[in-house]
């Protein structure tokens, strides 16, 4: 799939401005079985030692989230109760953990790649790219692709059309409670009337 990758510079804008920006962006996996792209609905932001909800909450650095302190416009990738992978868009400068979790996407390119992945032969499309979790399965993302380069890699994220903002909406974070208040800060953004977005399609 062809497309203008999203620059390095787009990461270093503010991290909520970024994941507020990734809303119609496409994600694009190239594999030997395929290739498989879908236009980002849902994302959570995620702003580093201050968030409590954030892997790097207060400076915490480990192999796991190596990633998340290495330059900008990298995936960082990471496995949860041992079954999903989840993929996480790095932003901000060296050093700066901060990242943007991709929660749903539009199927728009792969849907048959897709739906062998997922093993769901039937049903709507918009159901196989529905969570963080279900999206990485259906494009194939793994830890192999932790660290991979998200401007010129065969993991990329590509420009399109800006979502206006009388159709999206924001939102508290879903499935962070352990992180206290920080949990309802409204840094979950999606597109409202999609069909794909996995929690609460909130009306702005």
């Amino acid at each position: 799939m062809t497309g203008r990758a999203l620059p390095t510079r787009f990461y270093l804008q503010p991290t909520l401005r970024v994941a507020r920006a990734l809303l119609g962006k496409t994600l694009v996996h190239d594999t030997p079985a395929g290739t498989t792209a879908g236009r980002i609905v849902e994302v959570e932001a995620y702003r580093g030692p201050e968030d409590r909800a954030a892997h790097s909450y207060g400076g915490h650095r480990s192999a796991r989230n190596e990633v998340m302190y290495g330059p900008p416009g990298h995936a960082y990738v990471y496995f949860v109760y041992g079954m999903h992978h989840c993929v996480n868009v790095v932003c901000q400068a060296r050093g700066v953990p901060e990242a943007v979790l991709i929660r749903a996407l539009e199927p728009l390119v792969g849907e048959a790649l897709m739906r062998q992945r997922r093993g769901l032969a039937d049903g709507p499309a918009w159901r196989l790219c529905r969570g963080p979790g279900t999206l990485c399965q259906a494009l194939g993302i793994t830890r192999a692709e932790n660290g991979r380069d998200l401007v010129r890699g065969s993991l990329r994220l590509l420009d399109g059309p800006p979502v206006p903002a009388r159709a999206t909406a924001r939102t508290a974070r879903i499935g962070v409670a352990y992180a206290g208040a920080h949990a309802a800060r409204p840094w979950r953004f999606v597109v409202h009337a999609s069909r794909a977005v996995s929690g609460p399609r909130i009306r702005p």
